[in-house]
């Protein structure tokens, strides 16, 4: 189903004629005409309902995700006498179970309803994260990260998948901006909140304010959970929210790209979850797109060492707190209008993302040689930028590239790059030991190494899938 630069007759008007022939046929010999008014007021009413509610959804994600950090900022490894190896062990633990839980969880996402799947994970994480105020021991604390872990991997893999199969290569990138800012900006207001609870609450009723800072943001999530089905889409051909025309224009939209949808033509997939899994596995095309993401979210580890790195520049453990957020408002600044370039040259994504990754590797290099407070606060607030900016470019570049696979491949290859980018903050969050402050040489150095090695990967692929791209079988 190609595009076509005419507009014989509007698209309601062809849809409302084949309500009455073979569905399945014509559909797939109808003409789409892309940029009509019919597509512009979908695509706002897609925008409507799904971005603000996987941004706000995302918001949660990210402050559970990061709540330890400002924990223990705020006294927790005190009071259970936790220490920096142990510490470490809270990290590593979770994102073993966010690889462990990943792909099973895109598996079942992609034959089940998102608008409901999605929100009984959010449930079941936020339930644990209030948990996780009762710890008294560093085991305890432990346990519960490694069962956090489990609960919150399939959200991010579904985002990405739903973001995927909802809109075309030329709109992915701003998407995924939209959907990767919540964690920038809560990444800024979460030191804010984690301070004004901390620092609020802390003994009322006897309990301490970390303690609090658990218990606020696991209810929270909670809450979100039971609002979410009413505003979460399914998928193109089988959501409620829209009208059965708009169904088969979203479906329409994305053949034109050259993008697979689940339920395209209203049958069940034929490829089982073990066949769509080794498609995925042996495709090499993959396994390059995750060393190449590894290297990002190996550095997002950084985030889990902000407030640690800017307390020792001299702050007190609140105000450290508040001084991490100029570093995720730079990143947000210079991510969004970066990704926005990038949707109008789609296929020079991986080059641009070689370029920020380059950039941040010069940053943590200097930030291994130079140790003057304000210049290293400043490469921070840069190298958390790069760090930010490239992960909604290499997200898209990867979605894009997948889109001629089947919807089940797809799913299970975009959870493998997910999880393999997290299992990388496992040695990612090793490198800033206490003992190193201030310095952090090893830290920075193997971020500077780790970063060029990714810009290398992203530039390398930019000639290799134009040779050979994604096919739907391989």
């Amino acid at each position: 189903m190609a595009a076509h630069p005419e507009d014989p007759k509007s698209w309601v008007e062809t849809v409302d004629h084949l309500a009455t022939t073979d569905r399945k046929q014509d559909l797939e010999d109808a003409v789409f005409i892309e940029k009509t008014d019919e597509e512009k007021k979908l695509v706002r009413k897609i925008d409507f309902f799904l971005m603000p509610t996987i941004w706000v959804l995302y918001v949660f994600s990210y402050m559970v995700w990061a709540s330890v950090c400002n924990a223990k900022v705020a006294g927790m490894n005190v009071d259970i006498g936790l220490s920096d190896t142990q510490y470490f062990l809270t990290i590593v633990l979770f994102q073993v179970g966010y690889v462990v839980a990943e792909v099973p969880s895109n598996m079942i996402m992609s034959r089940w309803r998102p608008s409901l799947y999605v929100p009984l994970l959010m449930i079941c994480w936020g339930t644990v994260a209030a948990s996780m105020s009762a710890v008294e021991t560093p085991a305890q604390l432990l346990g519960v990260r490694f069962v956090l872990g489990i609960m919150e991997a399939g959200f991010s893999p579904a985002i990405l998948f739903i973001i995927s199969t909802w809109y075309r290569r030329h709109e992915q990138s701003k998407r995924f901006m939209i959907f990767l800012s919540a964690g920038i900006l809560s990444g800024a207001f979460g030191g804010i909140i984690a301070g004004a609870i901390t620092d609020s609450l802390n003994g009322k009723y006897g309990i301490a304010g970390w303690r609090w800072l658990f218990i606020v943001e696991g209810v929270a999530t909670i809450g979100a959970a039971l609002i979410a089905p009413f505003f979460l889409l399914d998928y193109p051909a089988t959501t409620k929210k829209l009208t059965q025309a708009q169904r088969d224009l979203a479906v329409a939209r994305l053949q034109a790209d050259g993008i697979t949808s689940r339920g395209e033509t209203g049958e069940r997939s034929e490829v089982t979850h073990w066949r769509a899994f080794i498609h995925a596995i042996s495709n090499w095309r993959l396994w390059l797109l995750c060393a190449g993401y590894m290297t990002i979210i190996g550095c997002y580890s950084l985030s889990y060492f902000n407030p640690t790195l800017v307390k020792g520049l001299g702050y007190t453990a609140v105000k450290a707190q508040y001084m991490t957020v100029p570093l995720y408002v730079v990143a947000f600044a210079i991510a969004v209008p970066t990704c926005i370039i990038a949707d109008r040259v789609p296929s020079y994504r991986p080059i641009m993302a070689g370029g920020v990754l380059i950039l941040g590797s010069v940053f943590c290099a200097l930030s291994a040689g130079i140790y003057a407070y304000v210049p290293l606060y400043v490469f921070l607030c840069f190298i958390n930028s790069a760090i930010w900016t490239a992960n909604p470019l290499a997200l898209s570049y990867a979605s894009v590239s997948m889109g001629p696979l089947e919807p089940e491949t797809r799913a299970i290859s975009l959870a493998i790059i997910n999880g393999m980018g997290n299992l990388a903050q496992i040695y990612g969050s090793y490198l800033f030991p206490g003992a190193d402050a201030p310095k952090y040489l090893k830290g920075f150095v193997a971020y500077a190494g780790l970063l060029f090695f990714g810009a290398a990967v992203y530039l390398a692929a930019f000639f290799l899938f134009r040779r050979s791209p994604f096919k739907t079988r391989t």
